[in-house]
């Protein structure tokens, strides 16, 4: 069901991966070129911008350790549930061998990061997908995560900020995966009734399952700009529905003008505007 939505996102990557120009080679490490505007810039200035085009905005994919170091208060975050990993529930073929060579390549146990920290001042539990640990499917390390990070806001009355991205679910999991959608929803929703503050992050790609679970039920939902939202794919939806789709169909920017995303937040204000709706939520003036 999602073949072309992840075909759209895996030929996205790869030409943000090869980082080559039409002309001559760049080296990966000293240069970085742009897969929306082809422009080519220092990989130093660009990581400096956070990963983000000066040319035309163009918002690249953050590690969940990056994004950790952008959005929390320096030294203030303390991880939570780091050595939780995923097994083999079903004894899928090759999981895992796909499992291990994935913790070594990414240096991660599983696909979230969750923690305590605070950002401008404000304490609060957050957690970020990673899109590089198979593509941040939702198996049941992960929705354990997810669902213990929703826990510990509530047990200590805490808001919750969640950074998703995520290809939906894991299928090398069966049913186990399907289960973390209720699972992590369930625990949003008693969060949500303590009357503590949910905010989402949707970056690209946030896709399948996890939309359609806990990443839809924030508060307060925010994107960045340009990232693909959606469920299923494109063409599974033209086939059912017999219509054409708009060409920016599943773009933040379409969320937003439809009444889905409440505000798309820049990368380099992100962290500003969440210090400001938790400074708002706690009653407080930001620090």
């Amino acid at each position: 069901m999602l073949q072309d939505l992840f075909g759209k996102v895996k030929k996205r990557a790869a030409v943000e991966g090869k980082k080559k120009t039409s002309d001559m080679d760049v080296p990966q490490n000293l240069l970085f070129q742009c897969p929306k505007c082809r422009a080519v810039m220092l990989m130093d200035e660009f990581e400096e911008n956070g990963k983000v085009c000066r040319k035309c905005g163009h918002h690249a994919r953050l590690t969940a350790w990056e994004r950790v170091r952008l959005t929390a208060d320096p030294g203030s975050f303390r991880e939570l549930d780091g050595s939780l990993m995923a097994c083999d529930p079903i004894g899928f073929e090759d999981y895992p061998r796909k499992l291990e060579n994935t913790r070594r390549a990414t240096g991660l146990l599983d696909a979230v990061v969750t923690g305590i920290c605070s950002i401008q001042g404000s304490p609060c539990v957050i957690g970020v997908m990673d899109s590089r640990f198979m593509m941040a499917s939702m198996g049941s390390a992960a929705g354990e995560r997810i669902t213990r990070a929703f826990e510990t806001a509530l047990e200590k009355g805490l808001p919750i900020v969640f950074f998703t991205a995520s290809g939906g679910a894991r299928m090398q999991e069966g049913m186990l995966s399907l289960m973390q959608m209720a699972k992590t929803a369930g625990a949003a929703k008693r969060h949500s009734d303590a009357g503590l503050l949910y905010v989402t992050v949707l970056t690209d790609p946030t896709t399948g399952g996890v939309t359609a679970s806990f990443a839809s039920l924030g508060d307060i939902i925010l994107a960045e700009p340009g990232a693909l939202i959606g469920f299923a794919g494109r063409r599974v939806i033209e086939g059912t529905i017999k219509q054409k789709l708009p060409e920016d169909f599943q773009s933040a920017e379409f969320l937003r003008s439809h009444g889905f995303v409440d505000e798309i937040v820049s990368r380099g204000e992100l962290r500003h505007a969440l210090g400001h709706l938790l400074a708002l939520h706690r009653g407080g003036e930001r620090r």
